[in-house]
């Protein structure tokens, strides 16, 4: 049934989520230098190019870059009080290293920030969002080197010092923790990853936390208010039976999440990491300076769900792996048309999770239904009739408020792709997220006009009661 009665605290941060290479396009604009992106067609899916090439449709995105204000506009009208988005880190530094910023790609953010003020929108910032330059990989193979930490806080401060008196929420590195399995995507890593030494990933991981914590202690000293948090994937997992290895291998996977958050929330690595290191024979280079930074720790923590997986210590059930994130399908769960198993209760269950560990706020700033949309006409109107969309954001965002009720103390939720945009893990346009629908299409056609589907309403409506309206 439906009820007005609502668990969700007021002030609570109702939005959507973006990133700059899948929805802004002008690759070549305003001064802007290559990114990884430009030159992964496939998403996660096949290796890089050379170069740019045409069947990339990040290169022109959803045009966010020339039409900005329309979609902040569009956000404004289902009442959105947040809206995260990335900056382009080769925007500001085409490639990573100049000694001064590019003012074009900052005078870019401004407008962006001048349209989110504008709507009474707070701003969630995220720093490096897959897109690091594409000079920094190919000279340093990314994060393998501890030079990356230097450039970073470079251009972090320079943010800091932009944009400081504007954004009080900055998130890091999106979805830290990706490293482990998309090391390209998330460490611009171009070594493929069946080449990549395990010394080698780990210590392009230890310069991200590193850089991490260093930027979160720059800003707290630029911006003495900001809040500063770090961003993982959730991804709960379950032991396929109640065998007790099952529950080690629960553990084991558990841990390749949380050792991420540890970090970033206690300051120091967790004896389990640090165990596993030893087992993989590899030694860190960690200096003393590195254990200082590392104490400068996140004020929130924040983070995408989209799916649980189950575990099991049988190599025989190990085919068939569920998502990017491993483990095998639940036999339990129904999956997304890309296999992304749909599981509302995990959602609770991870908040619970990392509030019990951490004690730090919460932030959802990933979740939503990759689909196949059909635009068709109601009432003489063009539209999307996305009531499986709906559904599943009022099943999440019950076990959120079920989640607040247990005493989880949550900032905010910012659906994904809250206007479709370029998949990351797929490249495509047909897996689409929004409450708003973009005509653009896998072969690159379409006129990027934009239409409001009926989660359009029903989102606005769910803003406007502060979760009132949502079927429980």
């Amino acid at each position: 049934m439906t009820t007005t009665d609502t668990h969700f605290p007021p002030g609570f941060l109702w939005g959507g989520a973006t990133a700059a290479n899948q929805c802004e396009g002008a690759y070549d604009e305003g001064g802007k230098g290559l990114s990884i992106q430009d030159v992964m067609p496939r998403g996660i899916m096949g290796p890089p190019t050379d170069e740019p090439t045409p069947d990339n449709l990040k290169l022109q995105g959803i045009d966010f870059y020339h039409r900005y204000a329309e979609d902040i506009a569009l956000l404004a009208e289902m009442g959105f009080r947040t809206f995260r988005f990335s900056i382009a880190w080769a925007r500001i530094f085409p490639n990573g290293d100049e000694a001064e910023p590019n003012e074009e790609g900052l005078a870019f953010y401004d407008r962006v920030l001048d349209e989110c003020e504008k709507h009474g929108m707070e701003p969630l910032v995220t720093i490096s969002h897959y897109e690091t330059p594409l000079a920094l990989a190919r000279r340093y193979d990314g994060w393998v080197s501890r030079e990356m930490i230097g450039h970073f806080a470079t251009y972090a401060r320079t943010l800091f010092e932009r944009y400081g008196s504007r954004v009080t929420y900055w998130l890091t590195f999106n979805e830290i923790n990706a490293v482990l399995h998309a090391p390209l995507l998330s460490g611009a890593i171009l070594t493929p990853k069946d080449e990549l030494s395990p010394a080698d990933l780990y210590q392009a991981i230890h310069h991200e936390l590193v850089a991490s914590a260093l930027a979160t202690k720059i800003a707290h000293e630029v911006a003495p208010d900001a809040q500063v948090g770090c961003m993982l994937i959730a991804v709960p997992a379950y032991p396929l039976t109640p065998s007790p290895a099952d529950a080690l291998a629960v553990m084991r996977a558990q841990h390749q999440t949380l050792a991420f958050g540890d970090v970033h929330c206690r300051g120091e690595y967790p004896g389990y990491l640090l165990r596993h290191l030893r087992e993989l024979g590899v030694e860190l280079d960690i200096t003393d300076d590195d254990r200082e930074t590392l104490k400068h720790t996140v004020d929130f923590v924040s983070f995408s769900y989209y799916s649980s997986i189950c575990e099991t210590a049988d190599p025989g059930a190990l085919e068939g792996q569920s998502n990017m994130m491993g483990g095998v399908p639940n036999p339990t769960l129904v999956a997304s048309e890309w296999g992304w198993q749909i599981d509302p209760v995990g959602l609770r269950i991870v908040m619970n999770q990392f509030w019990d560990r951490w004690r730090k706020p919460l932030f959802i700033v990933e979740n939503g239904l990759g689909a196949v949309d059909e635009l068709v006409e109601v009432d003489g109107v063009r539209t999307v009739v996305d009531d499986y969309r709906i559904a599943y954001l009022n099943e999440h965002l019950v076990q959120v408020e079920e989640a607040l009720r247990d005493g989880v103390d949550v900032l905010g939720y910012t659906t994904w792709g809250c206007i479709d945009l370029v998949s990351a893990g797929t490249a495509q346009m047909s897996k689409r997220y929004g409450f708003v629908y973009v005509d653009r299409h896998d072969d690159g056609s379409g006129t990027l006009e934009r239409y409001r589907k009926k989660s359009f309403d029903w989102y606005a409506e769910v803003i406007r009661t502060n979760g009132g309206s949502l079927e429980r």
